[in-house]
């Protein structure tokens, strides 16, 4: 660990004594930040002077605070800092010298022009990790293009094979792209400053593309594609290792999804339908064969869940011990006693719009304890705190700065 007062710190959270100083903006690189800071590393957001990072004026709104900044900026705190302003980039360069890691997601190149690219930094911290996020990665004949969620989904693959064959390609509800790049943001972190702290190793700089973090988990798309030349296509709500499976709509309106793919549970899943003489049909006797005719067998599967009362048919998939849920809306997520038991939501107490709540952290560790989490800071809010404390400034100078529109 590179700076001095966390050597010396007891280690109350799982992350305590990792400084992280955040560059980012919006999601992918800010959000695997988050993660560190919800169990409990001290991630210091870096944040353009006055106007702060572009999610505080996205919204939604109440009483003028973002909520999603909120949620995605939760247990950090903020100062300000003008990375343009070579006075600002030598602030940079000394905030360095205090920090574990840096984390920024700017097209690639900015940082070199602003004369704070990875090879610059190091100069201050050998032991220096760098995660760089982007959408197409530091290199290739792409890599100065822009890129956000959707663009990830689309040249990662996953948006054209999600939707139904006869209508144009669709996206998931909400940015996956952002946030499965920034999972695998914070594990190549983590496993960056494991290999440094127990293994002795030097400084990282990690170049990680959003559409890597898409293509990666695409299942079997690549080796299908190389070895069968199947193009997989648009299938709806169909799957190949989900024979039967759909999502079927329920006696009293809603949708539930179930899908079997081992042989075991397609025999319960029969029984609990009182359809044994499914499993007398040669057809049926595997899942390869089941998917021959899989929209059959979705049909008689769907009549079955339709005409069934609701809470018969919990029950019987229940006592088969089969997997199966009813597609959740956000109010449905608030009222279930699942998520109350599990305190899955919690409650963040905002000064000024009171109670916010959100999703826990994840996941839970036995033995340790766990970070409280804090509301997400003012744009600036530790400006004072952080280069008193840290870099030494005095207040006289600190305002000056401020003037100046260095921080």
């Amino acid at each position: 660990m590179s700076h001095d007062e966390s050597q010396a710190a007891p280690s109350r959270h799982l992350l305590s004594g990792l400084r992280i100083l955040d560059l980012g903006t919006m999601i992918a690189g800010p959000v695997a930040c988050t993660l560190f800071a919800d169990l409990g590393a001290e991630v210091i957001k870096v944040e353009v002077p006055e106007r702060g990072d572009t999610v505080r004026d996205i919204g939604p709104f109440v009483d003028g605070e973002c909520l999603y900044w909120h949620v995605e900026a939760r247990n950090k705190k903020s100062v300000t800092l003008n990375l343009r302003d070579p006075e600002g980039q030598a602030m940079l360069c000394e905030m360095v010298k205090h920090a574990d890691a840096v984390v920024e997601n700017f097209r690639p190149g900015t940082l070199e022009k602003w004369n704070l690219g990875f090879d610059e930094l190091r100069k201050h911290n050998p032991k220096l990790i760098m995660l760089r996020i982007s959408g197409f990665g530091q290199t290739g004949p792409y890599r100065e293009r822009a890129g956000y969620d959707r663009i990830g989904l689309a040249f990662g693959g996953l948006m054209g094979i999600t939707g139904y064959p006869d209508r144009p390609p669709v996206r998931s509800g909400t940015s996956t792209a952002d946030y499965q790049t920034a999972l695998m943001g914070a594990f190549s972190l983590m496993t960056a400053i494991y290999h440094r702290d127990l293994h002795g190793g030097e400084g990282q700089e990690i170049d990680l593309s959003m559409y890597e973090s898409i293509i990666r988990f695409t299942e079997v798309l690549v080796p299908e594609y190389d070895r069968l030349g199947v193009v997989r296509e648009r299938r709806g709500n169909k799957h190949f290792a989900a024979a039967p499976g759909e999502h079927f709509q329920t006696s009293d309106g809603r949708y539930l999804i179930l899908t079997v793919s081992a042989d075991a549970g397609f025999q319960r899943l029969c029984r609990a339908m009182g359809r044994a003489d499914l499993l007398d049909d040669p057809r049926n006797a595997t899942h390869s064969a089941r998917w021959e005719h899989v929209d059959e067998l979705n049909r008689i599967l769907g009549e079955w869940i339709a005409t069934t009362p609701v809470d018969a048919l919990c029950a019987a998939l229940d006592a088969a011990k089969l997997a199966y849920s009813f597609i959740y809306s956000i109010d449905d997520i608030m009222k279930d006693p699942h998520y109350a038991e599990r305190e899955s939501i919690v409650s963040v107490d905002h000064p000024r719009i009171g109670p916010v709540k959100m999703a826990g952290v994840f996941p839970r560790f036995s033995g340790v304890e766990h970070k409280p989490i804090e509301p997400a800071p003012d744009l600036g809010q530790h400006n004072a705190e952080y280069y008193a404390n840290v870099l030494g400034i005095d207040a006289e100078r600190l305002q000056a700065l401020a003037a100046r529109g260095v921080i």
